[in-house]
């Protein structure tokens, strides 16, 4: 994943067309992204961005389409921006619009001389925690193909812990003592393995609904892409796309 949203579009791409040549060579995808995801995320504040920002134009998806598609051997996906946020937010505060992500796959069919209905562009969806699912499924949809949770994740992670903490809070104001006796051990209750263990099985928990019948409904649907070996050229990536993944498979990233 390479994020130069915050250069100019030209730069963007320039950069991005380089990586993807070397990328190529070695059967490696390239995820880009262009336009602006609010919120903050690793010191990066998107808090008071421009509206209009927040909004990529079918225009732009185009130029980055154009421009890596040129590349021999060459499979990238789009992280375009249609009003996504980082983070978390009370309803109403975030507005989606997945249909830009629609628009730009009829006006890039378009432009290819595609059939109708073809969806060139693989997206993928930034900041997808707390999203609505008809926001959700609707931008699966129009072409995205993964979508990152890492803030749902990472309170699913923070769960865990709490969940262990209230389950033996007895057992965990002293080294010594306890419930089961002033004289009882507590090592085992704060071993930090034991909450760890507790806050990471919730990762895959958070992942069973996300990706179940009730989110996305890819769950068992994924399969991995076979690389060629020496000799060996791609020529057909088949019905799953370029990167071997149905529709809707979720990443952990935010």
């Amino acid at each position: 994943m390479l994020d130069l949203s915050e250069e100019p579009l030209e730069e963007n791409i320039e950069i991005c067309v380089k990586y993807m040549e070397r990328m190529a060579k070695i059967n490696c995808g390239l995820e880009m992204e262009l336009g602006i995801t609010g919120g903050e995320e690793d010191g990066v504040n998107n808090e008071d961005a421009n509206p209009e920002d927040l909004y990529s134009k079918p225009e732009e998806i185009w130029q980055v389409y154009e421009a890596l598609a040129k590349i021999p051997n060459g499979f990238f996906t789009i992280a375009a921006a249609f009003g996504n946020v980082h983070g978390v937010y009370q309803p109403g505060n975030v507005v989606l619009k997945p249909k830009i992500l629609d628009a730009a796959q009829k006006y890039i069919a378009e432009k290819i001389g595609a059939e109708e209905g073809t969806k060139p562009v693989s997206f993928v969806f930034h900041g997808g925690s707390g999203s609505d699912l008809t926001d959700i499924r609707e931008a699966v949809d129009y072409g995205v193909i993964k979508m990152n949770i890492d803030t749902d994740t990472q309170w699913a992670y923070w769960r865990g812990i709490k969940d262990f903490e209230a389950k033996y809070h007895d057992y965990l104001q002293g080294q010594i003592g306890n419930p089961d006796g002033s004289e009882k051990p507590n090592k085992k209750y704060y071993d930090p393995r034991a909450c760890m263990r507790s806050a990471e099985d919730q990762g895959p928990r958070n992942l069973l609904v996300s990706c179940g019948v009730s989110g996305l409904g890819s769950a068992s649907k994924g399969q991995a892409l076979r690389l060629p070996g020496p000799g060996l050229q791609v020529k057909d990536f088949g019905p799953l796309g370029p990167l071997g993944f149905r529709p809707g498979v979720s990443a952990l990233r935010a």
